[in-house]
């Protein structure tokens, strides 16, 4: 029979919470949340209002981001050793590129205050995003990975490089312009090959085990994130833009099937969903008013990653209010 716990257990609970078990992919947060705000900024800049409904998503999205460095550079400082571990974790050490995805987003959202310092910070997200994904690559052809540790989180490499496409895309100045083709080239590439083998994983071997089913999602980011780069980098919205989109949506369509079917319990992995939702919604709304139509699906996917975002941070913040979230 489930019993209420009572506040001296619920006390408790908040005593064994450590900074020590801080997972770094819950830097999601601020990925899906500076995601939401960028799209309610489009909606604002397309409707003509949601513009304040931005700023302040946008200003809880940077407060978000500062707690985690300050938590996480915590972590660093009292348990070197259990950053290590995570940071070599085949899986769990994918989820380090979404602390440099998060500082390319975060310079978006300094746009409206000062241009010099969207850029430095922009700057600062571009090394953080390329040399994880040096890393990361570089880790892989060491060789003797298993096939079991192959992960929709691999693609976080990708999807951080496509990112600086995304952020930068107005920074437009000779070496900026080349900064943005390499992201392209290095996101774009490694986005496919990734993809390739995650495909395969989930086709030919067991399923995820059940705290890794939100990152299914995971692998819609690739092509809301590829359009918007690649509409970037080309200033149109073309066929192949559209090819982009329409399969990240067929994707997003049959992953959230099956994760409604099948829901795994609340953990920190269900921002996974996020950032992809953010993306390709973002991709939406840049579609729709360039094509002039489809103006009814755009306004669905903002509700529903609104109402996504907004149910995750209560379930996060009732996590940590109860002793949950930062245990073992």
């Amino acid at each position: 029979m489930n019993t209420i716990p009572t506040a001296p257990a619920i006390k408790q609970q908040r005593q064994r919470q450590s900074v020590k078990h801080l997972p770094v992919g819950l830097f999601g947060s601020v990925m899906s949340t500076a995601g939401l705000a960028l799209a309610w900024r489009l909606v604002g800049k397309e409707y003509g209002s949601g513009g304040e409904v931005a700023t302040y998503i946008g200003i809880v999205a940077m407060a978000v981001f500062a707690i985690l460095v300050l938590s996480y550079a915590a972590k660093y400082l009292k348990y070197p050793e259990q950053v290590r571990l995570e940071f070599e974790h085949p899986v769990l050490g994918s989820f380090f590129g979404t602390v440099g995805i998060s500082v390319l987003l975060v310079s978006s959202l300094l746009r409206n205050y000062d241009a010099r310092l969207q850029l430095a910070v922009w700057l600062v997200g571009v090394v953080i995003t390329l040399l994880l994904a040096s890393l990361m690559v570089s880790r892989l052809l060491n060789g003797n990975v298993a096939p079991t540790s192959v992960a929709p989180s691999w693609l976080i490499a990708g999807v951080g490089s496509l990112d600086i496409v995304v952020t930068g895309g107005q920074f437009t100045s000779g070496w900026a312009h080349e900064i943005n083709l390499l992201a392209a080239g290095v996101g774009s590439v490694s986005a496919v090959v990734f993809f390739v083998l995650i495909f395969s994983r989930l086709v030919h071997m067991e399923s995820l085990a059940g705290a890794l089913r939100p990152s299914k999602m995971i692998m819609v980011a690739p092509f809301g994130v590829g359009f918007i780069a690649y509409v970037n980098l080309s200033g149109t919205v073309d066929t192949f833009a559209a090819l982009l989109f329409y399969f990240g949506l067929f994707l997003f369509v049959i992953v959230s099937y099956r994760l409604a079917i099948r829901p795994a319990p609340f953990s920190p992995s269900w921002w996974g969903i996020g950032f992809p939702m953010a993306a390709l919604t973002n991709a939406a709304l840049v579609y729709s008013e360039a094509v002039g139509g489809l103006k009814l699906m755009a306004t669905i996917l903002v509700c529903l990653l609104t109402v996504s975002v907004a149910v995750l941070a209560v379930l996060t913040l009732h996590a940590l209010a109860t002793g949950r979230l930062l245990k073992a």
